[in-house]
């Protein structure tokens, strides 16, 4: 999740939102009992939240369920990214809360009591059978609030990021750039020919700090998967400073240094980037699946994509996820509306806008294409069992501190060292 743009995804980007001042209190007691499943019969109307990005099929999803529940009215609203972070805990805590809402990451929504846990609208529904349990495991939190990965469900994902790297097929063939790479060092050794050649050889936009995307790929490659995500889902005793992380840092400053980045990546946002590079300028783009159709619109048959070379295909991903709000006097319908987030014309809308959807069946891409190449990726890295949460959910500021300390890093302000240690220190503010 532009980790705004995901997210997600889901971008994903990650929250910063606003919470109440000094809350602590732990999660409202949830119901655990028995619940109503399918859609009621009387007339009801929700509210739900999201952002244009994250909430590309959202209003389609809508329609089809409307169709089929005339007695349901499910009012839209959405709000830019930025915009959205920072004012979510907010919204849930007014009296105009909404009944649905867009998670980009868990914040602090579930440790301040403001969604509702989903564990008995889980069993009712049988959601630990109907998704991988890899893909609920982001949207489980532990009984202290903060801790992902155990615990109970708040969130029901709709489709799915993934974060990999797209190159412009022309250019590579041109340069005699063999794609995908399979190793880190192939990668580097391409981005070496493509600066030698007078090419940009990386595109990137890191005003909202999407270098974090860099950072993270090159880390999770070398660490794996598995001890990534500990980092990730705040574990206790995890560390971000590992010998992959370490790497990660000094290659982000190398290549800033060696040229392989933009001179200007600081003041650019992904979309800004986005929009370069489907211009012609860069051979390599790390980004998401969310922009696949500007990317594909631009660059045409072109436009290629695969996962970020390693022992092991490992990504970034998240899935496009919403929760009930704590105050919402509809769980129940709102429920069947989560519910209805992994049918098959839900699935369908999903991958229209971009995302894997809940439902594999729905990814039937056209041959050649750049959606062709990212459920090739996605396949490859699920079966790797690769896919790794935003490093910028870790906590709830973490977004901030990463966008500060790569733009620092990439500008000659810190080193490596010093990068790690602010970023662990933020994670250690919330996880210890």
């Amino acid at each position: 999740m532009k980790i705004d743009k995901m997210l997600a995804i889901v971008a994903v980007s990650a929250l910063a939102v606003a919470c109440a001042p000094g809350s602590s209190e732990a999660p409202a007691a949830q119901p655990t009992g028995p619940v109503q499943t399918g859609a009621p019969a009387e007339k009801v109307t929700l509210s739900l939240v999201s952002t244009p990005e994250s909430g590309a099929a959202i209003k389609a999803i809508i329609a089809a369920f409307q169709a089929k529940h005339p007695n349901i009215t499910i009012s839209y609203t959405d709000t830019n990214y930025d915009d959205y972070n920072k004012s979510l805990n907010l919204s849930l805590t007014s009296d105009q809360a909404p009944d649905i809402a867009l998670l980009n990451s868990v914040g602090t929504t579930v440790k301040d009591g403001l969604v509702r846990s989903l564990a008995a609208y889980e069993k009712a529904y049988g959601w630990d059978k109907t998704y991988p349990s890899t893909q609920l495991a982001q949207w489980r939190v532990a009984a202290d609030g903060s801790t992902l990965g155990s615990g109970d469900l708040y969130a029901a994902p709709a489709g799915f990021s993934l974060v990999g790297v797209y190159y412009n097929k022309a250019k590579a063939a041109k340069l005699g750039i063999t794609v995908p790479p399979a190793t880190l060092a192939d990668f580097e050794t391409a981005l070496v020919k493509a600066k030698a050649a007078g090419e940009l050889p990386l595109q990137l936009g890191n005003a909202q700090g999407h270098a974090a995307f860099t950072v993270q790929l090159i880390g999770q490659s070398q660490d794996g998967a598995e001890n990534a995500a500990k980092w990730t889902f705040g574990h206790k005793g995890a560390s971000f400073d590992t010998a992959g992380n370490r790497s990660s840092a000094q290659k982000l400053l190398d290549w800033a240094q060696k040229g392989y980045l933009p001179k200007d990546a600081n003041g650019v946002d992904l979309q800004g980037a986005v929009t370069k590079f489907t211009q012609g300028e860069g051979v390599f783009f790390i980004d998401g699946n969310w922009d696949a159709a500007k990317i594909g619109d631009g660059l045409k048959a072109e436009a290629g994509f695969f996962a970020f070379p390693g022992a092991k295909a490992t990504a970034i991903g998240t899935s496009v996820a919403y929760a009930i709000s704590a105050k919402s006097k509809s769980p129940d319908a709102a429920a069947a509306f989560l519910d209805f987030l992994h049918s098959p014309e839900a699935s369908a809308e999903e991958f229209k806008a971009g995302f894997m959807p809940a439902d594999p069946a729905a990814a039937e891409p056209e041959t050649g294409t750049v959606m062709a190449d990212i459920v090739a990726a996605w396949t490859k890295v699920n079966t790797d069992d690769g896919l790794v949460g935003f490093n910028n959910n870790a906590t709830a500021t973490m977004n901030d501190k990463l966008t500060a300390a790569t733009q620092e890093l990439i500008g000659g302000k810190s080193d490596p060292a010093g990068f790690i240690t602010a970023i662990q220190d933020e994670w250690a503010k919330t996880h210890g």
